[in-house]
């Protein structure tokens, strides 16, 4: 997924740490998502957002959809600001990156919204639904299943899924780490390889003579 540039969404900030909106950005968003609700219902129902997702996102029609149904959690045909909010907060985890971050961060929300039947168990089939929303790799979602199902019945319950979150937020510090030490690997063969190369220069320059400043002493050394 790709945010559209120069969308709304495009100028909004998301705290890296903790996943969510400043307290400015959720008043700027309110105020767009009451531009959004043309029938001041204070909901915006499968059109208006459908509209959205498609003016901000590269989703296709189907996509939009299948978010759609997820976050109508009552079946009304409409979402609240609530899930507004959570749609927004995906959408600038997903374009900079920070899954892990986010699922890690926000495990109960998002256990809820994959647990589609409200069977407190979420099964392979609603990560290759949503799979677009959170970029879970399939083998990564083969492992999922085969190191954290734990009762064995191919669904995951919440402990289950929590501790998948913290493996995954574990594995992100880890690469974070390692791109960290190579930025700062490459920095200082870059920093040594510009000091090779100047004194490199300095070595193979021409040789310049150096007169004295004093006039007649120079006379004196010619004579």
């Amino acid at each position: 997924m790709k945010l559209k540039q120069g969308s709304f969404l495009w100028y909004l900030y998301l705290d890296k740490l903790y996943c969510l909106l400043s307290v400015r950005n959720v008043k700027v968003l309110v105020e767009y998502f009451h531009l959004l609700d043309v029938h001041h219902n204070n909901t915006l129902n499968d059109v208006l957002f459908y509209h959205f997702l498609h003016h901000v996102t590269n989703w296709k029609r189907r996509q939009i959809m299948i978010v759609f149904n997820m976050l109508d959690w009552n079946a009304m045909g409409e979402i609240g600001f609530d899930q507004f909010y959570m749609l927004v907060c995906i959408l600038l985890a997903q374009q900079n990156h920070l899954e892990e971050q986010f699922i890690f961060r926000h495990s109960r929300p998002v256990f809820e919204l994959l647990d589609l039947e409200g069977e407190l168990r979420i099964g392979a089939d609603n990560f290759h639904m949503y799979n677009f929303l959170f970029n879970i790799k399939k083998q990564e979602l083969k492992e999922l299943y085969h190191d954290f199902d734990i009762t064995g019945d191919r669904r995951l319950n919440y402990k289950e899924f929590k501790l998948f979150t913290i493996f995954t937020m574990d594995k992100y510090q880890e690469r974070q780490k390692a791109e960290k030490e190579n930025e700062e690997k490459r920095k200082k063969e870059k920093k040594a390889l510009l000091k090779k190369k100047t004194q490199h220069q300095i070595n193979t320059a021409p040789k310049v003579p150096v007169y004295p400043n004093n006039y007649k002493h120079w006379l004196e050394l010619s004579s």
